[in-house]
């Protein structure tokens, strides 16, 4: 297990982690990490064999009601558009 020092207390939305960063940011056990990788629950590349997430797929699964409300005003700003779109 991986423990943090204490300038790695946040998740930077931007940063890239390994699976074992991302284990011990959420607390949880490897095979729960790979089970949310392998049904794509958490979305990750894979570079040289070993998966890499960025920091804002951690922050989404932590906090799924701001991925919500970001959903929900995309697509409000889509409907502007395509209407604008279609007046031309």
């Amino acid at each position: 297990m991986i423990h943090l020092s204490m300038n790695q207390e946040e998740i930077h939305p931007q940063a890239v982690y390994t699976t074992n960063e991302a284990q011990a940011f959420l607390k949880i056990s490897e095979s729960t990490i790979k089970r949310l990788l392998k049904k794509g629950i958490i979305r990750a590349n894979k570079i040289g064999g070993q998966y890499r997430i960025l920091g804002k797929e951690l922050l989404r699964l932590v906090s799924p009601d701001l991925e919500k409300e970001s959903v929900a005003a995309y697509l409000k700003l889509k409907k502007k558009v395509v209407s604008k779109i279609n007046t031309w």
